[in-house]
């Protein structure tokens, strides 16, 4: 299949996404063609990342000053500490505002290069080339970086564009099914926000998709992307209809802090428990019918991981997931901000509830 190319337009910077199989070879091609300069490049790689994968991207820079930072990605590493890891490289090398950072991995390793490339000297170039498929069709677009703290995920970090991302679907062949079920959890994610008609494709594809069938994995990828783009150019910075996006992470986010951000529950199972959770409570408060819900949970239902938060927490962790749900990044008063769904297409932002109200309803899936 021929790569297929989004343009991604913001208010701070234009970028390509570049999506096909195979296509790492080309990466200094794709430099050329969008006319990307620089001299020195940081890779930033993910320990888990094949070697061969790795050989492949540094042989087509080989006109560059290539050092490498291989980073054991996951979420209790997504740190500060990781940062000023990367910072000291730049740092000590001499790096300036025109060399770059290649990220090469999934979305944390994304999240930590290219946070580390906005801090530097206020900027420099950062290329992001996503090796996961939840990555390839969630962080890699909208410019979202940042870190975790013992206080929550993601509280501190910036917006910062990438001149180009590379999604090679052939990074997908390493991966194990756990990993693409967290991907195919974002991309249903997206389809229930915002696109009924691409919902009712995943429905009927998901066993092409999930056995990396061409072309049904690439036009998934695309079609998630796409939807992403589409929201993330009307709101680069979160202000409005960009919290859509957020559809079942406020408690997925939670989950995951409530954990210690564990192997036990990892991003993109946390969530599809998220929206599940999500769905119960527009469920719960009737703002979603039960006729909707039942159609969306069956169809989530295929995927093959627990589905009860009571497969991960008890009523003991009733007031820790509380804790860390107050302090979600899109609240902004003493009430819990909620994305919520009426219909599969159709979703209600800026829904604010009494930290009791989401007790007595989580208190209820706890006990049920």
């Amino acid at each position: 299949m021929k790569p297929t190319t989004l343009n991604i337009k913001t208010n701070s910077d234009n970028y390509k996404i570049i999506i096909g199989s195979n296509i790492i070879k080309n990466l200094s091609k794709y430099l050329n063609k969008y006319s990307i300069k620089f001299d020195k490049c940081l890779l930033v790689i993910d320990k888990k990342v094949p070697n061969k994968m790795v050989s492949h991207i540094s042989k087509s820079l080989w006109e560059k000053e290539i050092f490498k930072f291989y980073f054991n990605s996951n979420e209790k590493n997504k740190n500060l500490n990781s940062i000023n890891k990367i910072l000291n490289i730049l740092l000590n090398k001499n790096f300036s505002r025109l060399d770059c950072v290649i990220t090469v991995g999934g979305g944390i390793t994304g999240d930590v290069g290219g946070f580390a490339a906005s801090l530097y000297k206020r900027g420099l170039g950062f290329i992001n080339i996503p090796t996961t498929l939840l990555s390839q069709v969630d962080s890699s677009i909208g410019g979202k970086t940042g870190v975790n703290t013992k206080e929550g995920k993601n509280l501190i970090g910036s917006f910062y564009q990438p001149k180009l991302v590379i999604s090679d679907t052939i990074f997908l062949k390493s991966l194990p099914k756990r990993e693409l079920i967290c991907g195919y959890g974002e991309i249903f994610k997206h389809s229930l926000i915002l696109n009924k008609k691409f919902y009712l494709y995943l429905n009927k594809n998901s066993k092409q998709i999930f056995s990396l069938t061409s072309p049904f994995i690439e036009k998934a990828i695309y079609e998630s992307c796409k939807i992403k783009k589409k929201v993330v150019e009307k709101d680069e910075k979160e202000k409005g209809i960009r919290k859509i996006l957020n559809f079942g992470h406020t408690f997925a986010h939670a989950f995951e802090a409530t954990l210690g951000y564990s192997k036990k529950l990892n991003h993109g199972e946390a969530v599809i428990l998220g929206i599940i959770t999500a769905l119960k409570f527009s469920l719960d408060i009737k703002l979603i019918d039960t006729r909707e819900y039942k159609k969306i949970v069956e169809n989530i239902q295929k995927i093959d991981i627990p589905s009860d938060i009571k497969f991960y927490f008890s009523y003991k962790n009733l007031n820790t997931i509380l804790k860390f749900m107050m302090k979600d990044k899109k609240n902004i008063s003493k009430k819990i901000n909620l994305i919520l769904l009426k219909k599969i297409g159709l979703t209600v932002i800026n829904r604010e509830f009494n930290k009791s109200k989401i007790k007595k309803f989580l208190k209820k899936e706890l006990s049920d």
